[in-house]
């Protein structure tokens, strides 16, 4: 079993990368899921595991509570904001969809949409959504969010202990070309995912120039000019 010291900065970076997936915005800078998948994987035992989940769960309610504060703080002004600008316009108008459709359980059936979980709760904030019903749609999703990334981490490192004991060294050295190779490849299209989209720009724009062009182009065919 690892020290108490390393369990206790795992911990920590579980809780905070969590708060920092869900919390407003900073999820698109820190690659929160990946993260959690790296010290899951790590966790010694189950124990170690139990504990990583009950950090991460709490760290990403602590975010999705940032966000319902923020949003009840600044309402629908929060839309006309650079930061729901940068994330996409669109996606905070998916989050105040899914509210209105689904209430207080969109904060639970968005915890696993990219962008749209980070904005649902301000977006509930925003809308006058109750803490009551909030709070727990966001411990629900928060548990649901950190089972499946440290249950999956643990369930690779799992994976890959009965590959090395069978396969040997050569296994871990292609796993970690892949993560060489993958990853950045992951981090890039995470990036551009989440860039506001330019509109192209209007063809008529471009027709009245062009006509000319081949107004001149026939008249200097037939002599006409």
């Amino acid at each position: 079993m690892a020290d108490m010291d390393s369990i206790g900065l795992i911990l920590g970076l579980g809780f905070g990368l969590a708060f920092a997936e869900s919390g407003l915005g900073l999820g698109m800078i820190v690659p929160g899921e990946t993260v959690v998948v790296f010290l899951a994987a790590m966790s010694d035992s189950p124990l170690e595991s139990a504990a990583l989940f009950a950090a991460v769960a709490t760290g990403a309610s602590a975010g999705d509570h940032l966000g319902f504060l923020i949003g009840r703080r600044y309402g629908g002004r929060l839309r006309e904001t650079v930061l729901i600008r940068k994330l996409g316009a669109s996606h905070w108008d998916r989050a105040m969809d899914a509210l209105r459709r689904n209430g207080a359980a969109a904060i639970f059936f968005t915890r696993l949409v990219p962008v749209v979980r980070t904005l649902t709760p301000a977006a509930g904030g925003a809308s006058g959504l109750s803490y009551r019903r909030f709070a727990p749609a966001s411990f629900a999703g928060s548990m649901l969010w950190a089972g499946v990334y440290v249950g999956g981490g643990s369930a690779a490192a799992v994976a890959l202990d009965v590959m090395s004991s069978t396969l040997g060294r050569a296994t871990w050295l292609m796993v970690v070309a892949v993560a060489v190779i993958v990853l950045p490849v992951l981090m890039v299209r995470r990036l551009i995912g989440v860039l506001p989209v330019r509109p192209a720009p209007e063809m008529a724009h471009f027709e009245k120039p062009l006509r000319a062009h081949q107004a001149d182009l026939v008249a200097a065919r037939t002599g006409t000019r």
